[in-house]
């Protein structure tokens, strides 16, 4: 004797209805993953063939029911979980449910703290205990939220009060202490060894020697309000690769790091690759000690610099240096020396100058003589680069790329009476640069574009405005809106 299936009617004049299937029974049906259709399958035999677990509590057995994801393991969903696409509404999965929040908290691994108490309390390291970067700059700040004046730096940026002191530096007034933040680097660092990348400011030698005493594999670190005795702290990070230091930033806080600090660091983290130098000090004996205790330095950034003069000689001892790059530094280096002891960096690869003072004709003739050996030059919205300074990376005889952005001051006859020597040439980008004309190019340089692999060519980006305007009745002086009546 047969049975009818469940989706059978086996009898058509009856008023019994096809079952409606749920969507469980979909998803089983047409999955494509046959090893996790498997084990979904193993887990619901398991869970009905269990004395145990029908009657421990019934309702899980009901909820079961409607929520199939109950009988999988954590691991399990957390493997599926990780296989979602990374979007704003993979965040979503949190609202599900407790346990989806919990696990959805254990898939974060960078997070920016806004208020200090949610570390202080311990809060933060139950909800999200796989994190490797923290940001605990904005958290460390006392900034009004209710205020609509907002200070912003390249650095930072923070929310501050109308009836503020006139002594224009606001973060030293509105900073929290330097216990409170130490406590929260020491609750951090026990609560997560793992730590891979920070960001903190306003912290002191003992907060940051406990983190580089939990954190053995931390690896990128940003310091800002950063002083010779906080350098301590971070001379014991014998792994860190990446270290950004902030001393001083107008309007916001006055910090010191000079020789005494670069000393300790290049003594203590020897193997940076990464360095970048922010509103710090110094003079030609801390940049020799991290070029040459720091040998596999590579990468090295000075940020509105308040260096001694003399120091650019000290460069030489940095020979493993790929990129040296300036940013919005007033000055190079006013008294560089004599040139036969500036020497050169011989690996440089890259020369990155953006929005410098380029005024100085010994300080701009000292840096290109350094870099000598770069491949690749970017000048980007410098200040006095006319030709006369351009005119000195005629040095630089193995330059490949030239990158030009904002260079107001240099002429189409100072560009071609420099590019015509460097006879390995392959880029030339020339974006912005007013006094570069079209009409000012000679036969000569016409065929060298002819010989480069890339060139990019838009030195008048108005002249390009005009000719995109062209037939749509606008770029004309009032138009048919502001004639005269």
């Amino acid at each position: 004797m047969s049975f009818p299936s469940e989706n059978q009617n086996p009898n058509p004049n009856s008023p019994l209805k096809k079952r409606t299937l749920r969507w469980s029974d979909i998803w089983l049906k047409h999955t494509k993953s046959k090893p996790l259709n498997d084990v979904v399958v193993a887990a619901m035999k398991l869970h009905s063939l269990s004395p145990r677990s029908q009657k421990a509590n019934p309702l899980i057995s009901n909820l079961s029911i409607i929520d199939r994801t109950l009988l999988l393991s954590d691991e399990l969903l957390l493997k599926i979980l990780t296989k979602l696409p990374d979007s704003p509404q993979r965040n979503s999965n949190s609202l599900v449910c407790k346990r989806w929040l919990n696990l959805q908290g254990r898939l974060v691994r960078s997070i920016r703290i806004l208020d200090f108490n949610f570390l202080l309390s311990g809060r933060l390291i139950h909800r999200f205990p796989n994190l490797n970067h923290v940001d605990l700059v904005s958290g460390s700040l006392i900034s009004p939220s209710s205020s609509a004046i907002l200070l912003s730096n390249r650095v930072l940026s923070m929310n501050i009060d109308s009836g503020s002191s006139p002594n224009w530096c606001f973060c030293e007034e509105n900073m929290l202490p330097f216990e409170v933040i130490d406590n929260g680097l020491s609750a951090l660092a026990s609560g997560c060894p793992n730590l891979r990348r920070l960001q903190v400011i306003g912290a002191s030698e003992m907060g940051l020697l406990s983190v580089a005493e939990e954190c053995s594999t931390l690896q990128e670190l940003e310091l800002q309000s950063c002083s010779d005795n906080v350098l301590r702290g971070i001379a014991a990070c014998g792994n860190l690769q990446i270290l950004k230091l902030v001393g001083n930033v107008d309007g916001f806080y006055n910090s010191v790091v000079s020789d005494i600090g670069l000393t300790i660091l290049a003594q203590g983290c020897k193997r940076l690759v990464k360095l970048e130098l922010s509103g710090c000090e110094g003079s030609f004996d801390g940049i020799k000690a991290i070029g040459k205790c720091c040998q596999m330095l590579e990468e090295l950034t000075f940020c509105d610099h308040r260096m001694d003069d003399g120091w650019l000689a000290a460069l030489a001892f940095c020979e493993n240096l790929k990129t040296l790059r300036f940013l919005s530094c007033k000055r190079i280096d006013q008294n560089p020396g004599l040139d036969e002891y500036l020497g050169s960096c011989p690996a440089l690869e890259r020369l990155h100058l953006q929005k410098c003072q380029l005024r100085d004709k010994k300080s701009i003739a000292a840096m290109f003589s350094v870099c000598r050996a770069t491949r690749e030059i970017f000048l980007q919205d410098c200040w006095g680069l006319d030709s006369t300074m351009f005119n000195f990376a005629i040095i630089c005889r193995r330059v490949r790329l030239v990158y030009l952005e904002g260079c107001s001051l240099l002429t189409t006859e100072g560009l071609e009476s420099v590019i015509h020597s460097w006879k390995e040439l392959q880029s030339l980008r020339v974006v912005s640069c007013k006094n570069i004309k079209d009409n000012e190019i000679s036969p000569a340089l016409a065929t060298l574009f002819t010989t480069l692999k890339e060139l990019r060519w838009r030195p008048n980006t108005k002249s390009l405005l005009q000719s995109s305007l062209v037939g749509i009745s606008m770029g004309k002086k009032g138009g048919k809106f502001f004639k005269r009546t």
